[in-house]
């Protein structure tokens, strides 16, 4: 685990920076700064194209790190990488056509949000732009870097906001200019990141289809629809909330689930280390050692998102006595989708071991099931109880769908990441958010945030260290204090 925890640790402190920028921008500037339908607006702009943008991409980032390490010769890898350089340039321009013919029919899906008709199309340039960062953020994971472009994903971008909402506070930009210089940015990231990609690994552009090209291409259209279950399951709800809602319940919607998504970041700060490290241990069936990183990752995990979980749960009445009335929301919706992340963690690196294995099949069959009873649910309970009843839709989904990849995991491999200590955590952590939730301070949200956070830490981190829940953790802090 020793090049994983010290890339995982950095890549968290990275995408910890993000989140602490994304937070200001989410929590304080845009609230204060933009109306509710205009950042409902942006919100609907970056959730639709996260829908769009794993079609775009073809699947090419995850069949880059499936296939590579499994080429012996060089011309095979010259040939993968080379398909990896056109083949979402090919689907792009597809897309862009048949946008381009069906544009009436679009713009008619959004007469009841005429605000979005004027930028619809610039869902197809972001996704485009952030399918080919993913590639290119694939590319140098296979040198087993991932700090920079973990960088380029999760600060590049908010900064560039912060300084956008400034402009625009400022009235130095328009709205119409600030979203336009927004996706100038993801533009911007994706070149920068292709750039170091290259550095690393330069391209041999070789304009032949790799031996294996039928495996290739069937991995990569599966994967292809997998990434989209997967992305619908993030931001199915908000775009449907807009569908069936005013815009503005979109941005009240959307600050929540940002809320939630900061306890997702030790999972996507590891994800970006054990992908390509499943890979060669699939590839080279090192089954032990698969064991014995799936399990070491889901107790890893769930102890830095158990943390987590017990600041947001603890401090979100205080987070919302900072944002205006307009984006009030009901406490257990944060919780629901809070919930839904801590499970995530849970689950280690099973999404890697599933997409690098040969039984992607049945979790993309699986996957498109779940994905059926989202909608299903969003359809059914987004006009009955509102944003509320899209919180429970999501929930129940995903639910669904972790538990379904936890059991084809068990079923294939004959391993799976629970223990003990996963149930000894989990006690651990519901424990104390009971005891903190109702825990009285009096001061102003700023200072009881501080006090109870710290607080909380350093009772979660002594009752961690004290019960022994992680090895790797506890050398973690053995060294922290030594130093």
């Amino acid at each position: 685990m020793g090049i994983i925890l010290n890339q995982s640790f950095k890549n968290i402190i990275v995408t910890y920076i993000g989140f602490a920028i994304g937070a200001i921008n989410v929590l304080l500037l845009y609230p204060h700064f933009l109306e509710p339908k205009y950042y409902g607006l942006i919100t609907y702009l970056l959730s639709a194209s996260t829908l769009v943008w794993p079609i775009m991409g073809f699947g090419v980032h995850n069949t880059l790190i499936k296939f590579y390490t499994s080429y012996k010769r060089n011309k095979d890898k010259n040939r993968l990488l080379t398909l990896a350089i056109f083949l979402p340039l090919i689907v792009g321009i597809f897309i862009g056509v048949l946008s381009l013919i069906f544009q009436k029919q679009i713009l008619n899906y959004f007469d009841e949000n005429a605000l979005v008709k004027p930028y619809v199309w610039l869902i197809v340039v972001i996704s485009i732009a952030v399918a080919y960062f993913e590639v290119f953020f694939a590319w140098s994971k296979l040198k087993l870097k991932s700090v920079f472009g973990n960088f380029m994903k999760e600060v590049f971008h908010r900064l560039c906001v912060t300084f956008l909402l400034i402009l625009f506070y400022y009235d130095l930009i328009e709205v119409h200019q600030f979203i336009y210089l927004l996706t100038a940015a993801y533009l911007l990231r994706t070149f920068i990141i292709k750039i170091y990609a290259f550095g690393l690994l330069p391209p041999k552009l070789r304009f032949e289809f790799p031996s294996n090209k039928k495996q290739v291409f069937n991995y990569s259209l599966l994967i292809l629809i997998a990434g989209s279950v997967a992305t619908a399951l993030l931001d199915l709800d908000k775009v449907m909330i807009e569908h069936y809602l005013p815009i503005e319940k979109v941005s009240v919607y959307g600050i929540a689930v940002y809320i939630a998504s900061v306890i997702a970041v030790p999972s996507r700060a590891m994800h970006q280390i054990t992908l390509p490290i499943t890979a060669q241990y699939l590839n080279h069936k090192e089954w032990d050692k698969l064991k014995d990183l799936y399990q070491k990752s889901s107790i890893n995990l769930l102890v830095v998102s158990g943390l987590i979980f017990l600041l947001i749960v603890s401090n979100v009445k205080n987070l919302y006595e900072m944002i205006p009335n307009d984006y009030q929301i009901e406490f257990s919706i944060v919780v629901l989708l809070s919930l839904i992340k801590l499970y995530d963690n849970v689950l280690g690196n099973s999404n890697s071991i599933l997409f690098n294995s040969d039984y992607y099949k049945i979790v993309l069959i699986s996957g498109i099931l779940v994905v059926i009873v989202a909608i299903l649910l969003n359809i059914w309970l987004i006009p009955v109880y509102g944003i509320y009843g899209a919180a429970i839709a999501t929930f129940l989904s995903f639910a669904l769908y972790n538990t379904t990849k936890l059991i084809i995991v068990y079923w294939k491999f004959k391993m799976q990441p629970i223990t003990l200590n996963t149930f000894k955590i989990l006690g651990f952590i519901f424990t104390l958010g009971i005891l903190f939730y109702f825990i009285p301070l009096d001061f102003n949200p700023v200072l009881d945030i501080l006090i109870r956070s710290s607080v909380i830490g350093l009772f979660y981190l002594a009752g961690a260290y004290y019960f022994k829940f992680s090895n790797d953790i506890n050398s973690l802090i053995k060294n922290y204090l030594k130093k």
